[in-house]
């Protein structure tokens, strides 16, 4: 190896390690934020029982840090291995998780913040290259710090979930004039390439690379929004049987739906309450927190269809002008502020039409970012799936009970959302931050 090789090795091996550090450090101050703003009553109470409490995901943080890298990469003793069942996410559901004997809210962030530097210090004589496979290009760092982020999430999803007056705020989305370009674009029909081989950090569902085949089909530009959804329901879409699948109406039926979660009518109007906040539904916005089935049905009532996950992908990353697969419907350059509504810099969707220059090259708009966008699609390995680093993360939910989304939400980290990643959850789930757009085939 020349000097100039060793030294443009060293150069990356250095940018790695700042960027690893860069985004550990974003998601524990988020972290920070979403425990510090409320009292330790809130921390410790189950707000719902689809959700933890949040002092358990504070410590499940920590836990899972200090197992996969203080443990798995740097070889060091367990520092609390009589609190690993507590904090394993498959031992205890989410509706028993109040009444273990969880840390309390200050043990949790200390013990949170002796891992964290422990394993900043892990980081700073990381080998990336000459290492095991969890150090590769740093992937056990980086899939740490998208595991931070995903529970960040999931504590934001908590937050709107409780009740009483707001904790955290935002800046609003700037003002924009409504979107009036063309309503759906045509994706032509031909191979492209899904999931990904080479994304270093890309977790085991998304890989490998593979060609897939799709047909020429039609696809919106944008999400839809909560003034089309609304005239869903005033056509009596949730009263109208042949809109739904079976399981969807029943389950309909069975729990009294009338309207996306937190919505509710009002002297003549729709109103919702956002994180503490009640206020009259923004006719712009993409809808939000609607489950599957809401989705499909009011496909079906707009005489389309949600888009499979291959052609939501297809939609979002293939260049038909070079025929590559770009990491993002812009290209390949990380997001940033002009692209899309992440990171929680924002406590909402955008106005649809925003972003314009984070769209594809097809022209279509808001693919990463604003709200996860339910598919049709069952979630499946791809062809060659390998579980790596442990079976849970993926391969134990493989099958019809869960639906794929697509895209990320304003609540997700950049570090956690790309072209090839993949969400998933039941049908009926509507606490998730999930809308949706609809496609049809190019015959239809």
């Amino acid at each position: 190896m020349t000097a100039q090789e060793s030294g443009t090795t060293a150069a990356g091996t250095e940018t790695l390690r700042e960027r690893l550090l860069a985004s550990l450090v974003t998601a524990r101050d988020r972290t920070t934020l979403l425990t510090s703003c409320v009292e330790d009553p809130d921390l410790t109470a189950q707000h719902s029982p689809l959700m933890s409490p949040l002092v358990w995901d504070l410590a499940h943080i920590g836990n899972q840090e200090e197992l996969w890298l203080l443990r798995n990469v740097g070889g060091r003793e367990a520092m609390r291995p009589d609190i690993d069942v507590l904090y394993d996410a498959f031992e205890h559901p989410r509706s028993e998780r109040p009444s273990l004997p969880l840390l309390p809210p200050e043990e949790a962030r200390k013990y949170a913040a002796e891992v964290r530097g422990r394993a900043l210090d892990l980081l700073e004589g990381a080998d990336f290259e000459g290492g095991t496979r969890l150090t590769e290009a740093g992937f056990a760092f980086g899939m740490i710090a998208q595991h931070e982020q995903q529970h960040d999430e999931t504590m934001l999803i908590t937050h709107q979930l409780r009740t009483g007056p707001a904790a955290l705020t935002a800046p609003a989305h700037e003002a924009a004039p409504p979107y009036a370009g063309p309503a759906e674009v045509l994706v032509p029909g031909g191979p492209f390439t899904m999931g990904t081989s080479t994304e270093p950090w890309a977790l085991d569902n998304e890989r490998p690379a593979h060609v897939r085949e799709v047909a020429p089909y039609w696809i919106d530009t944008v999400p839809v929004t909560n003034a089309a959804y609304q005239a869903f329901i005033a056509d009596g879409g949730y009263d109208t049987e042949r809109w739904w699948t079976p399981e969807g109406w029943a389950h309909v039926r069975r729990n009294s739906l009338k309207a996306p979660l937190y919505w509710r009518r009002e002297g003549g109007q729709w109103l919702r309450r956002r994180f503490g906040v009640n206020e009259v539904v923004p006719p712009e916005e993409p809808v939000l927190h609607v489950c599957w089935y809401e989705a499909d049905a009011y496909a079906r009532w707009a005489g389309r269809r949600l888009p499979t996950e291959a052609e939501w992908e297809k939609a979002a990353r293939h260049d038909p002008v070079t025929g590559r697969s770009t990491r993002y419907p812009w290209g390949d350059a990380d997001p940033g502020p002009e692209h899309a509504n992440l990171g929680q810099r924002h406590l909402s969707p955008a106005p649809v039409g925003s972003y314009p220059a984070g769209e594809s090259p097809l022209g279509v708009r808001q693919l990463i970012g604003d709200v996860w966008e339910w598919t049709s699609s069952d979630l499946e390995p791809y062809p060659g799936f390998a579980a790596f680093p442990y079976r849970e993360y993926s391969e134990v939910f493989f099958g019809p009970e869960y639906k794929v989304m697509r895209g990320g939400s304003f609540a997700v980290d950049a570090v956690a959302c790309r072209g090839t990643f993949r969400n998933w959850d039941y049908p009926i789930r509507r606490q998730i931050f999930a809308g949706f757009r609809t496609a049809r085939s190019e015959s239809a």
